[in-house]
């Protein structure tokens, strides 16, 4: 006599989406593109804004005014043109504004002789205005020491600038201690002018010496950050396609073998587009960009890992 075995209930089917659940699910989907789209336009408003307030560093500095000098004042302007972090140069035009009994005022040139040295020594040495021209600007470079491993938070300064202008010829050359002014700007650049007392000139109050101090601007600060988050990114996504890859939970995809040169080789352009040309061998190669380079061979080699193991089963 046999008895029966009660059977096991069948599993429920699987529920079929109900057509109300069909727009929730879309609502979801339009609510969440939604949000990152608000998210991506928020953060890149905040962005203009941060680089617009930013940008107002590195202005130029003001014009001299001549019109508040006495007529016995002479002044020698330097107009500030390109800073070589590497060579420790700062660029400059030299003017000189000479006292009134210098030049002839119906025309504006020079009536004698005029001679401007800076000190310290510029790469020209005494720079020559001839009689009878209207003083121009001389181009030369005077030193400005800095520690451009540093970048981007580098800055260089010069030593206590002066300057005297000599006038006329033989036993009627004369010397005038002239007042240094400094105007003009650097790209990229937020300079500052510290005047100075000269210990020779008796009176303690004036200040007609001056040290000039450069330190990046803060705008490119910004444009700086953004090229190192795309330097991690890089090689951040290359692990993530690779290691799945070497592990076999994802499929060996040959196409992907151009994507990790490409981006091997784009590691050099990139870093050599930094604003400032950071020298070779400053701390952002040894801190970010040599791991970066470490991080996609590392991806590479495990890819070509997986492909190894691909072809092996594929024979």
């Amino acid at each position: 006599m046999t008895t029966d075995v009660p059977q096991a209930p069948p599993p429920p089917p699987e529920s079929a989406p109900t057509p109300q659940s069909q727009p929730q699910s879309r609502r979801r989907r339009v609510l969440v593109t939604a949000g990152l789209l608000l998210t991506f336009l928020v953060v890149y408003a905040l962005s203009l804004v941060g680089v617009h307030l930013l940008g107002r560093s590195g202005l130029p500095l003001p014009p001299v005014d001549i019109s508040k000098y006495a007529a016995d004042d002479t002044i020698v302007q330097l107009r500030l043109g390109e800073l070589k972090p590497v060579a420790d140069r700062l660029s400059v035009s030299v003017l000189v504004y000479p006292k009134e009994s210098l030049y002839d005022k119906n025309f504006g040139d020079l009536t004698t002789d005029a001679v401007v040295r800076l000190y310290p020594a510029n790469d020209l040495g005494d720079l020559q205005y001839p009689v009878g021209k209207v003083p121009g600007q001389v181009a030369t470079s005077i030193e400005a020491r800095g520690t451009p491993a540093n970048w981007p938070f580098d800055s260089y300064a010069t030593d206590v600038i002066s300057a005297d202008v000599f006038t006329g010829q033989g036993a009627d050359r004369r010397v005038d201690t002239a007042r240094v002014e400094v105007v003009g700007a650097l790209d990229g650049w937020d300079a500052t002018v510290t005047r100075v007392h000269d210990p020779d000139n008796p009176d303690p109050d004036s200040r007609d010496n001056v040290v000039i101090t450069l330190h990046r601007a803060k705008g490119t600060l910004i444009f700086d950050a953004g090229i190192c988050l795309v330097l991690v990114a890089l090689p951040a996504l290359a692990l993530w396609v690779a290691i799945p890859m070497v592990s076999g939970r994802a499929a060996f995809l040959p196409p992907f073998a151009t994507w990790f040169a490409a981006m091997l080789f784009a590691i050099v352009p990139l870093r050599n587009f930094l604003p400032g040309s950071p020298p070779q061998g400053s701390w952002i190669d040894q801190a970010l960009v040599l791991w970066v380079l470490i991080a996609l061979v590392v991806a590479m080699f495990l890819y070509v890992l997986a492909w190894h193991r691909d072809r092996k089963k594929k024979t």
